[in-house]
């Protein structure tokens, strides 16, 4: 699962329902029924799209360099608005025993790093080639799927990743707007997206082992994720020298600010709700394929809002990237 946003894949292992569920959900007839599909998969659309471009903004509009920080904002938001759903007995979660924290902290620090790196990636690249180069993370995943887990994929997917890759390399070569640092960040945050994809699905089957009811809802893993990245981030603003920055920035004393960065917060939270929503209502399937179609819209809103300078050769790349995306998406379905 991925709390943010980050990664389309990391968000489907999660709550990733019987394979069937998507057909019973097809089979039933109801009004109802399908006004919630809509419903949910515009939620979803809407707050995975509006969290990356917020966060483009306070990075980028707002030059805040303090990318740590603000995951770690997030995710205080995210820990407070779950505790108080927990308070109020509208959801139940799994409580923090020190097992269950011993068995998800490495994942927990894989998702922290996952986080940090896509905030610093962001703050350097236009949302539009962001989109694009996160089709590595799925090169990454198909081929830790070969190695880890024996699993075989068909012409099509190899041929949906031969056209991300080749998409991903001529987006930077004709990038108007290419920064060195950003993507080596983005780079970095692949291969941790990628790593928490994989590992996410056996560190889960874990821990529901050592949980009191046998199982993690996803409520569960939005706080246990959130509260144990805390104290990591808390570390790791010393580490980078945020807290001076901090210290000396008259961002934080403007309102309109931190109404922007709760704002983020809320969505980084709404995500998770969003999609376990939709997830429920459709499938895995269906949910792979909408966030692939998300990038699309996104990417034009973030070259707009944004007015990044861009060519004719640099948007083809994009659009290119864009419609390998979800032809993989398509090329994965059953």
């Amino acid at each position: 699962m991925n709390a943010h946003g980050n990664s389309d894949e990391a968000d489907a292992e999660i709550g990733r329902p019987e394979n069937n569920r998507e057909k019973e959900s097809q089979s039933k007839i109801g009004f109802t029924l399908h006004n919630q599909a809509l419903l949910s998969g515009i939620a979803y659309s809407v707050s995975s799209c509006s969290m990356i471009l917020v966060n483009k903004y306070v990075l980028s509009s707002y030059n805040f360099n303090a990318g740590i920080s603000l995951m770690l904002y997030q995710n205080v938001v995210s820990v407070v608005v779950v505790s108080i759903l927990r308070l109020l007995g509208m959801i139940t979660v799994e409580p923090l025993t020190w097992r269950l924290i011993k068995v998800w902290l490495p994942v927990n620090v894989i998702f922290v790093g996952m986080l940090i790196t896509s905030m610093f990636s962001l703050k350097y690249i236009n949302v539009a080639m962001v989109t694009v180069l996160k089709n590595v993370t799925n090169v990454i995943t198909a081929i830790g799927e070969m190695y880890l887990f024996n699993k075989q994929h068909d012409k099509r997917v190899w041929a949906a990743l031969f056209l991300m890759i080749v998409s991903a390399i001529s987006g930077g070569l004709t990038d108007l707007s290419f920064h060195a640092v950003g993507y080596t960040w983005q780079f970095i945050n692949c291969f941790l997206t990628a790593s928490y994809s994989l590992t996410l699905r056996r560190v889960m089957d874990t821990a529901k082992q050592v949980t009191k009811s046998g199982e993690l809802s996803e409520f569960s893993m939005v706080l246990l994720n959130n509260s144990l990245s805390l104290p990591l981030g808390i570390f790791l603003i010393f580490v980078f020298k945020e807290v001076d920055y901090l210290l000396q920035t008259p961002l934080l004393r403007l309102p309109t600010f931190w109404l922007v960065m709760t704002l983020s917060g809320f969505l980084g939270l709404a995500i998770s709700f969003t999609s376990m929503w939709f997830l429920h209502q459709t499938g895995a399937t269906t949910y792979s394929l909408v966030g692939s179609l998300n990038k699309i819209p996104l990417s034009v809103a973030g070259i707009l809002l944004f007015k990044v300078p861009t060519s004719l050769e640099n948007s083809a790349s994009i659009f290119f990237g864009l419609l390998a995306g979800v032809l993989f998406a398509r090329a994965k379905m059953p």
